[in-house]
C-alpha cells in the first residue's frame, strides 16, 4: 500500500516558498575597446551618458572611484600581454597611476638593463627607458609592475621637464599614504654625485621647498653609484621606511 509521500505530486508545495534571491548583475569596472565593445560603440555609450571616460582608451561607469589599482589595469590593457611582465609602468605614467599627474599622451616604460630589450623596441604607444631597478623600485598593481611612489619622484625629478615635473612633485609630497618625502628626495640626489641632470633636479626640488635646497650640497657620507637603485639609497641614509609596501 503506497503511503501518502509517495502519491504526493513532485513539486507540490514549492508554490509557498519565497522567490530565491537572485544576485545582483556585476558590470565590469572598466570598459576598453574590443572588451567586450568596439571602439565606436564606447563612444556612443559615453555620448548616452551610459559610461564615463576614465583615460585615453578606456571607459567606466559613472560615479566609479577611480583608484591606483584602475588605473594600473588601464595602463596595462595598452601594453602587450607578451612584454606586460618584463616592463615597469615609470615617470609620468606611474604619477598618473598613482593620481599626482594628468595621463600622458604615450606611456613611459622602464626596462632593467639586465633584461633584453631588443624584442622590445617595436612596442607601440609606449616610450621605452632602459635603467637599472632594485627591489624596492617597483611594485605590482592591477596586474602590471609600477615603479614605487619614491623611485618615481626621483625619476621624474631627473628626467622630466620643469613645467611638469614640479606640480606632479608637489602632488605626490602632498600625499602622505606614498611615503615620498623632499628632504629625502634632495639627499637621494646629492647621493649619486655623477648622475646626469642633477643640478636641474634640485632646481625643481627648490622651488617645493627653498630652504631644503640651501644650493650647496647635503653632506652624506659614502655615496651610491649613480647606477644603483633606491633600496641602495636607502642604506646609505638609513632610511629603513622605503622598505615598506603600498
Amino acid at each position: 500500500m503506497a503511503s501518502p509521500s509517495d502519491s504526493t505530486p513532485a513539486g507540490a508545495g514549492m508554490e509557498h516558498l519565497p522567490p530565491h534571491p537572485t544576485a545582483p548583475a556585476r558590470f565590469p569596472e572598466l570598459y576598453a575597446p574590443g572588451r567586450p565593445f568596439a571602439r565606436p560603440e564606447l563612444q556612443s555609450l559615453a555620448a548616452d551618458g551610459i559610461l564615463a571616460r576614465f583615460h585615453q582608451h578606456g571607459y567606466t561607469l559613472p560615479g566609479s572611484a577611480a583608484s591606483a589599482q584602475l588605473r594600473a589595469r588601464a595602463a596595462a590593457g595598452s601594453v602587450p600581454p607578451q612584454v606586460r611582465q618584463r616592463v615597469v609602468a615609470g615617470r609620468m605614467t606611474a604619477a598618473w597611476i598613482y593620481g599626482c599627474a594628468d595621463e600622458p599622451d604615450r606611456l613611459a616604460l622602464l626596462v632593467d638593463a639586465k633584461r633584453r630589450v631588443s624584442s622590445l623596441r617595436n612596442t607601440r604607444g609606449c616610450t621605452l627607458h632602459e635603467v637599472k631597478l632594485g627591489p624596492f623600485d617597483v611594485v605590482s598593481l592591477g596586474g602590471l609592475m609600477v615603479s614605487s611612489p619614491l623611485r618615481t619622484a626621483l625619476d621624474i625629478a631627473l628626467h622630466v621637464d620643469a613645467e611638469r615635473a614640479v606640480p606632479t612633485l608637489a602632488n605626490l609630497l602632498a600625499r602622505p599614504e606614498k611615503d615620498v618625502r623632499l628632504r629625502l628626495l634632495v639627499l637621494a640626489i646629492e647621493a649619486t654625485p655623477r648622475v646626469p641632470h642633477k643640478k636641474a633636479a634640485l632646481e625643481k626640488l627648490s622651488r617645493l621647498a627653498p630652504a631644503l635646497v640651501p644650493g650647496g650640497a647635503v653632506n652624506v657620507k659614502d655615496p651610491v653609484d649613480p647606477a644603483d637603485g633606491a633600496e641602495d639609497v636607502a642604506e646609505v641614509l638609513g632610511v629603513p621606511h622605503l622598505e615598506s609596501k603600498l
